[in-house]
């Protein structure tokens, strides 16, 4: 098993530089986001199990044990979806009252099946509960959809008692030339194209598309890892599973 990667003292703000093939300032990204997310949240389960073989629930499982979450902590999981993630939190500390889920985006909450855990509409950059409220944080594979990520962990921190854990799930490129050109070809042409098959709102396909634009335009994880030193997280590290999912643990 690899070590984990240690940080590089770079602090990000945007996560990537702006994609004008689907808005055209950076003002109206937030916008964008919202009406992708909110349109394809009645398909997002489904393509999530074709994008992982259905292997997503176990992945998600096992990186927050890896990460220390335990029964009974309180968690708190940004960008909370559809709940894939919050419903393994349940599953763990084992009383859906103990986790939350907060999104921005009105449509998947409302498309949410988590079983009985609380939901909020709110942002990751403007967190509406009380400091040191949580023992735990989990933000899955949305890192790249933050405005900034320097305040957002800084408010991630903030959220978390002292000595709480974090965990930031994301999809990050292979080191490799031809890995990542492999994923390239799977994310941007694959996914999209067979998201068709399973997904009833048209516009599913291109928010497939506009991840793999955004893993690929992404911050590197030396810089994603030295942001969460600089914003006060200790014992920050990135955990790699098969070269692209990366698990950035630390502690407040």
């Amino acid at each position: 098993m690899p070590a984990p990667e240690r940080p590089a003292d770079e602090p990000v703000h945007a996560p990537h530089a702006p994609l004008p093939a689907y808005y055209a300032t950076p003002e109206a990204r937030r916008g964008f986001i919202a009406r992708a997310f909110d349109a394809a949240a009645p398909d997002y389960d489904r393509v999530d199990r074709l994008l992982a073989f259905g292997s997503g629930a176990w992945y998600r499982r096992q990186a927050l044990l890896r990460a220390g979450l335990a029964p009974g902590m309180r968690v708190l999981d940004v960008a909370v979806g559809t709940g894939l993630v919050a419903k393994e939190a349940v599953r763990i500390v084992g009383d859906a009252g103990s986790v939350t889920g907060i999104d921005p985006s009105a449509g998947m909450i409302a498309a949410s099946a988590p079983g009985g855990l609380a939901l909020v509409r709110g942002r990751a950059e403007a967190l509406p509960f009380a400091a040191g409220a949580f023992d735990f944080l989990s933000l899955g594979f949305a890192l790249r959809h933050v405005d900034d990520l320097e305040s957002v962990l800084r408010e991630f921190r903030r959220v978390l008692r002292p000595g709480g854990r974090l965990l930031v799930l994301e999809i990050t490129q292979p080191e490799s030339s031809l890995g990542a050109a492999l994923l390239k070809g799977y994310m941007r042409g694959a996914v999209p194209w067979l998201s068709r098959l399973v997904a009833r709102d048209p516009g599913t396909p291109r928010l497939y598309r506009y991840y793999w634009d955004t893993i690929e335009a992404c911050a590197p994880p030396s810089r994603v890892l030295g942001t969460l030193a600089a914003t006060g997280f200790a014992g920050a590290e990135r955990f790699v599973q098969l070269g692209i999912f990366s698990e950035y643990r630390a502690r407040a």
